[in-house]
């Protein structure tokens, strides 16, 4: 196995990985805006307000888009499990 093989299999990883984390890191990002624009014109400044509904927006989009999230990550397994005779020259 040359340096280029593995470096393709861990750039493959990174974009993976990178993918299937980007829809859940952006609710997140989005619902805290919004709640900090929120807290901003209301003049409330309680820290703890912006928890819940982030938690609640992840858990809602983990909800929704697991199923791709796990389809995603087992094809990559199943790519590298089924190419390892490749790999042990």
């Amino acid at each position: 196995m040359t340096i280029d093989e593995v470096t393709a299999i861990a750039g493959e990883a990174l974009f993976l990985i990178i993918k299937v984390s980007a829809p859940v890191l952006l609710v997140s990002l989005i619902v805290g805006l919004i709640v900090s624009i929120f807290q901003t014109v209301t003049s409330i400044q309680e820290q703890t307000l912006t928890f819940v509904p982030k938690i609640i927006a992840v858990f809602l989009t983990l909800i929704v888009l697991g199923n791709w999230m796990l389809t995603e990550l087992s094809e990559f397994m199943n790519r590298l499990w089924s190419n390892f005779s490749l790999y042990t020259r």
